[in-house]
């Protein structure tokens, strides 16, 4: 593969020399005239921007968001997603705050404010104006997206946050008050409609360069935060017309057939995991690129027992009981030839739906050799091992090599909209809002058509059940479709199923081998979940400076 340019190499030199561009700057001779009058400097100040996007590679040092669900297990357990876990995070004691996304949105009202798009005029002649001028024509309706993307991040965790569509002097930020999560949404959604039409469909058009925001990408957004909109978090009153618009905001990217969701097992997304081949994948919409090569997630996530292993973030059996027999059976501990052939089968073809060994993992799985996760196994008995049973697959790559006599190293690039999660935002909507096979105005699609092309993609048979049978369906799809991509710690809370018995009790497996193995479930921990934990705690000493904000309920 021929691979184009990154729009984050100058980005991550902007970022590593600090916020020069952005404060025009005093150390490195540049006046804000200068800063906005050279293709390089605002290329600079864009992709600077560009840096802020969210990758869960373990940012709570190691440990994935998703370790704070009902789909992992960190091992170490002196790791501060406890905190999450174990009820112990406060307005003092943060985890994934976000409050970096206030620097991006001030970086990008400062862009807005200041970008001329006449001043490059002057380089007309110069034999690469054509290309310069073009990206730069792109500039501020891809600030304008990642502005709208940052506060949308805030929102769904905060609800009500300040709404920031200007810049403001330092007394003036000191006194800003919050916006109602509803008018939040409503200007995310304006911005995306007023944006989208402007921005090219394919990455071809922006020369070469590969990383930007394009207009599914915005579109995309736009679906996304009206099906979080309209969810039982923020839609108490379940009112239809919320769902409606989320619909019909997914069925705009699907009608379009820019995307595509080709089988699981030939996808290039899931081929080399995290490196450039993903570039090459028919669904992808949108990633984080990240030109580095590293081997550290490996090393966080591989099983233990093989070099350079750590121990890290292990799928639990909550997880795994999700994905279903091949049949389409929903898996089941209390009938034998499930258990009996609960990865494998007697001649060790695969027995479950193929996303599980996309995403996990299992004993005897092949990594190089075969894992072995029974009671005295190789890959079990160190310390760090998994205590559920099973290993990460999703995202770790098999190239990567931890021996530090013969290290391999790879680019980590962190998908944050694909096609298959705009399916699975039309099925969701599309059934709250008429059901599973009705059509809806704009919407001529149904629930059960869209779920079924994500079913037909992983070889699954069609789903048939009807009513709230559906509807856990849905729910079930959209959590192993997308597992350990960034989901599902959202979409217990936006679902508002936190507080049940199946999401706090985390379970794995016991696998002891004798002629055969045989399979124990094993209660692990019982997660703490208080209903306050809906919404993040604002930062104790934001509050202290500014009044006009408001804790989050129960945080006080």
């Amino acid at each position: 593969m021929k691979m184009a340019k990154y729009i984050f190499i100058i980005g991550m030199v902007v970022f590593l020399s600090g916020c020069d561009y952005l404060d025009y700057d005093k150390t490195a001779g540049k006046n804000q005239e200068e800063a906005y009058s050279y293709f390089d400097n605002l290329n600079g100040l864009v992709s600077y921007m560009y840096t802020f996007l969210p990758s869960d590679f373990g940012n709570v040092n190691g440990a994935l968001l998703e370790s704070a669900t009902d789909n992992s297990v960190f091992t170490w357990e002196d790791n501060n997603i406890y905190h999450i876990c174990n009820g112990l995070w406060s307005p003092s004691n943060r985890i994934d705050d976000g409050w970096k996304y206030f620097d991006a949105i001030r970086a990008a009202n400062s862009f807005l404010e200041n970008y001329d798009p006449t001043a490059l005029d002057r380089f007309e002649y110069n034999d690469n104006f054509d290309e310069i001028s073009g990206k730069a024509s792109k500039f501020v309706y891809e600030v304008r997206f990642l502005r709208a993307f940052y506060v949308f991040e805030l929102a769904k965790r905060y609800g009500d946050i300040p709404l920031l569509t200007r810049t403001y002097d330092s007394e003036e930020i000191n006194r800003v008050s919050m916006t109602p999560f509803d008018d939040v949404l409503a200007f995310v959604v304006k911005e995306c409609d007023e944006i989208a039409s402007s921005l090219p469909v394919n990455q071809e058009d922006f020369w070469g360069d590969v990383g930007r925001a394009t207009r599914g990408t915005v579109m995309a957004l736009k679906s996304r935060a009206l099906l979080y909109g309209a969810s039982p978090l923020h839609n108490a009153a379940n009112d239809k017309g919320k769902w409606a618009e989320a619909a019909k905001a997914a069925y705009a990217i699907i009608e379009k057939g820019w995307y595509n969701l080709p089988l699981v097992t030939s996808d290039p997304l899931f081929d080399q995991l995290g490196g450039n081949t993903i570039l090459n994948s028919s669904q992808l919409i949108f990633a984080k690129l990240d030109e580095s090569k590293t081997n550290s997630f490996e090393a966080q996530n591989q099983p233990m027992g093989v070099e350079g292993a750590k121990g890290g973030n292990t799928p639990t059996q909550n997880l795994v009981d999700a994905y279903e027999m091949k049949n389409g059976e929903a898996f089941d501990w209390n009938n034998p030839e499930h258990v009996q052939n609960i990865y494998f089968n007697s001649s060790k073809k695969e027995t479950r739906d193929p996303r599980l060994y996309i995403n996990v993992i299992v004993n005897r799985s092949k990594w190089g050799k075969r894992i072995k996760i029974e009671e005295g196994g190789k890959h079990k008995i160190l310390e760090g091992s998994t205590t559920t049973g099973y290993y990460l697959r999703k995202n770790v790559n098999p190239n990567v090599s931890l021996s530090p006599t013969k290290p391999n190293k790879i680019e980590h690039h962190y998908v944050i909209f694909r096609y298959a999660e705009i399916l699975l935002n039309y099925a969701e909507a599309m059934n709250e809002w008429v059901g599973p096979d009705a059509a809806g105005e704009g919407c001529p699609m149904s629930a059960r058509e869209a779920l079924n092309i994500i079913r037909s993609s992983a070889t699954m048979p069609a789903v048939e059940e009807t009513g709230d049978d559906f509807t856990q369906k849905v729910r079930n799809e959209r959590r192993v479709e997308l597992a350990f991509e960034g989901h599902r710690f959202w979409d217990i809370r936006r679902w508002k199923i936190a507080d049940s018995e199946d999401v706090k009790n985390i379970y794995g497996v016991k696998i002891t081998k004798g002629e055969g193995f045989s399979y124990e479930k094993l209660r692990l921990q019982e997660r703490y979940w208080n209903d306050k934990m809906y919404l993040y705690p604002f930062p104790e000493e934001e509050l202290f400076i500014n009044e006009n904000l408001k804790q989050n309920k129960g945080w006080d």
